[in-house]
């Protein structure tokens, strides 16, 4: 059975202390010198060493890993050849909605690598240095690169060190709730938030595998500002299934969250969605196209391919394996309405319907704050959002619906930096993923719309 935890229970009362600015610093004995050593230092610099790497958790180690042998252009190289001293440095990209209110927070998705894979799939980080992998300096590199961005709320998902985790982060204000995997899995999904900012009005655990969609859950929160009563939103948290192959798995796991967190929105009132997570499909994938336009044909696709991460092996990434796709997969394109079913049931949730839909009409944040063409690809996500020997690519993602707009994003880094790390995780960065980052504004309503276009009106005139 899945594991459900919460630090904290909701209050009868409504709670009105100060919100904190965006970005100020905490305050100095949320971590004391002993916490964390001298040279953590809190900035949006930060050095990066030698790395190896991994992509996220789903399925057994079977599944993880392709049994195909690669060319590996990090194996062949000596541990001499990687830029240890590279600089990582990520930027907050803006963009202008004037339709955005003054009502502004902060969301955070973060897959940080759980130990238990960390210590299994010891393929996926060649090049990583033995101290690196360890939980007790990952957890210091992480929770210090999470307070330097200062989110208001924090979908983490791989989590299987949630207490220990959640005392660090109850010290720099936070509170949270997890839940398990289900079967023999220790890892899960944790989401924290600051009380000070946020009332947790509501909040449900998902077990996939009580609907027949594998071990895998997921999380919905109801959060209302503390300060403004009427800002409410749901946030979701998942970890889709890993293993390329169940594509009808996947779509099912997103399917199932997306209307269950419509019912939430429509529960109280209507509220806007933000789903983030690692949702282990890439940007090319249809189950991108699914998520991005709210339905999809299945019988126009090869569910083996649904998810698009055969294609990013590093070797093929980077150009320097010529032969990027096995004969085997480019014969399964040939029989796309090869689908039993059962898998039609499991991907659409009936076995009469070959399409496929969920009720949320999301966009993603990244997608819509565009960046630089170093770090973002033609659909305006980001090139690569983790990185390990076995795969190089995008698989996180902040979602949003109608009711709020993102104002800015933490962009990703550059391809040509993330390959002289070697692989992840790396000295400062404590996971084989990147943190997603994105600043939300609720949108005005009418009224203050109307308001905001009198004024400028009326500024016009008079001048």
């Amino acid at each position: 059975m899945g594991c459900d935890a919460c630090s904290w229970l909701r209050p009868r009362v409504p709670i009105t202390l100060a919100t904190p600015t965006l970005g100020q610093p905490l305050p100095k004995p949320i971590f004391s010198s002993s916490s964390f050593p001298s040279s953590f230092k809190r900035a949006t610099a930060i050095s990066c060493s030698m790395a190896g790497p991994t992509n996220s958790s789903s399925s057994s180690s079977s599944t993880r890993s392709y049994s195909r042998r690669w060319y590996n252009p990090i194996r062949r190289q000596p541990p001499s050849s990687y830029d240890t001293s590279s600089e990582i440095l990520r930027h907050w990209v803006e963009v202008q909605q004037p339709l955005a209110s003054q009502d502004r927070f902060t969301v955070a998705s973060y897959n940080i690598l759980g130990e238990r894979n960390a210590s299994k799939h010891k393929d996926l980080y060649i090049n990583v240095p033995s101290d690196y992998l360890r939980w007790a300096y990952r957890k210091r590199v992480l929770c210090e690169e999470l307070m330097g961005w200062n989110p208001d709320i924090i979908c983490m998902q791989e989590v299987d060190k949630y207490f220990d985790l959640r005392n660090t982060m109850e010290k720099a204000g936070y509170v949270g709730s997890y839940k398990r995997r289900t079967g023999g899995n220790v890892d899960g999904c944790a989401t924290f938030w600051k009380p000070d900012k946020f009332r947790l009005l509501e909040r449900e655990g998902i077990e996939f595998k009580g609907f027949g969609l594998r071990d895998n859950v997921a999380q919905l929160s109801v959060f209302e500002i503390c300060r403004v009563e009427s800002r409410r939103l749901v946030v979701g948290n998942i970890h889709v299934l890993y293993n390329p192959s169940r594509g009808e798995v996947k779509l099912g796991q997103i399917r199932f969250l997306s209307t269950r967190a419509q019912m939430l929105s429509n529960r109280w009132g209507n509220v806007p969605v933000v789903l983030g997570g690692d949702f282990n499909s890439t940007p090319q994938s249809a189950i991108y196209k699914f998520l991005s336009t709210s339905e999809l044909d299945i019988k126009l696709y090869n569910r083996k391919e649904l998810s698009g991460q055969r294609s990013c092996h590093p070797s093929q990434v980077l150009g320097l394996n010529r032969e990027s796709r096995s004969p085997f997969t480019i014969m399964d394109g040939f029989f796309n309405d090869c689908w039993t079913d059962k898998e039609v049931r499991v991907a659409t949730g009936s076995a009469d319907s070959h399409l496929v839909e969920h009720p949320l009409k999301l966009s993603s944040s990244y997608a819509t704050v565009k960046g630089s063409t170093n770090t973002r690809d033609l659909n305006g996500e980001p090139l690569a959002t983790s990185y390990h020997s076995k795969f190089l690519g995008t698989v996180d993602y902040l979602w949003y619906s109608e009711g709020i707009l993102p104002t800015r994003v933490l962009d990703t880094l550059p391809i040509d930096i993330l390959r002289r790390t070697g692989g992840l995780p790396c000295k400062k960065l404590g996971s084989d993923h990147l943190a997603l980052v994105t600043e939300f504004a609720f949108s005005k309503s009418a009224k203050d719309t109307i308001l905001t276009m009198s004024a400028v009106s009326d500024g016009a005139i008079s001048a």
